[in-house]
């Protein structure tokens, strides 16, 4: 079986074992290495102190275990965020960001080099589509920081799926990435401490529900009728708010769970009370959370932040309607590490 020079991290658990088995090893070997590679978090063959050091040479000879150079990591002034760069093999690049609360450690992933789907105010987007990650690239950042975090006596408690790219367009490598750091014999990340979120793909949030997932859904929804959406969300074309909202009731209906939205204010954009009142019918009765946050500045958009009171009054309007609504603290502005401001130079 050839896997010459292949990501460790792209194996499924039973594809290493089939590899394993081809070398004709017993097969007690797939956990001794699976292991340790995910559970003492080992990123060289080498430290796999427990397996044969004939197979430690194969392994090594086969796979790679180191697919993401570090260039670069800044830490904002509260040091309570950090954003990293990361090369890839061809040479692209990707963005990674922890953030450090009282009690959580939350890590935001990509899924993607650039973004195709082009919202209007996200520099991921602005800065085009360059391919989608593979599973071992997604889920390596996870593991990059979470053996950082154990250095320091610490660990991860989440992950969002919500750094640069849409998830749901690399649907099949992301999901295979969250599988495998679920993984009862891995690193067994429970399925609820990740959020999964999207623009609004309305098949795959249809698919996404039918697998019943206990993976946590958001959408990025940050308008109320068709033509503001459509033009700050060019996917609202192909796929408009009927649609989309016929997607997440389906998705309530059958798996039960809550579904969080996602809502950028935009100073006299997307923050009006009117706004908020037609957001408040459109979600009427579904089980749901909405998240709004003040618009994170980028150099490809003139739009400002909402003022704080402006983002209360929308608030309000939201929860005398019976709509639950949190209004979160943006992290990370002055090293670019908030939502919607990844991107790379190249």
């Amino acid at each position: 079986m050839n896997v010459e020079n292949s990501n460790f991290y792209d194996q499924e658990y039973e594809e290493l074992g089939a590899v394993l088995h081809s070398w004709g090893e017993p097969s007690y070997r797939l956990d001794q290495i699976w292991s340790g590679v995910y559970q003492r978090l080992k990123d060289d063959p080498a430290g796999l102190s427990n397996v044969p050091k004939s197979l430690r040479i194969e392994l090594a000879k086969h796979f790679t275990f180191s697919n993401l150079l570090s260039e670069t990591t800044i830490n904002s002034k509260d040091n309570q965020t950090s954003k990293s760069l990361f090369r890839l093999a061809d040479d692209q690049a990707i963005e990674t960001v922890l953030m450090r609360y009282k009690k959580r450690r939350t890590l935001c992933i990509s899924t993607q080099a650039g973004c195709a789907l082009g919202c209007v105010f996200c520099a991921t987007g602005q800065m085009g589509f360059r391919r989608n990650l593979t599973s071992g690239e997604i889920l390596e950042q996870v593991i990059f920081f979470e053996r950082i975090l154990r250095q320091a006596g610490e660990s991860l408690t989440n992950v969002v799926v919500m750094g640069m790219g849409e998830p749901l367009q690399n649907y099949e490598n992301t999901m295979a990435a969250i599988g495998r750091l679920n993984h009862p014999k891995g690193l067994k990340m429970g399925a609820r401490r990740f959020t999964v979120s999207t623009v609004g793909l309305v098949p795959q949030i249809i698919r996404f529900a039918r697998e019943q997932k206990q993976v946590n859904l958001a959408v990025s929804l940050h308008a109320a009728d068709d033509e503001l959406r459509s033009s700050i969300l060019p996917v609202n074309k192909k796929y408009p708010l009927g649609d989309l909202m016929d997607a997440c009731r389906q998705y309530v209906d059958l798996t039960h769970r809550r579904i969080s939205f996602e809502w950028a204010l935009i100073h006299d954009v997307n923050d009006s009370l009117e706004q908020a009142m037609k957001l408040a019918g459109l979600l009427k009765g579904l089980l749901c959370h909405v998240n709004i946050i003040p618009l994170n500045p980028t150099q490809g958009y003139a739009g400002s932040a909402t003022t704080r009171e402006r983002a209360k009054n929308f608030q309000a309007v939201l929860e005398t309607k019976g709509i639950p609504c949190t209004i979160r603290v943006r992290r990370g502005i002055e090293i670019q590490a908030g939502c919607g401001q990844l991107v790379t130079d190249d």
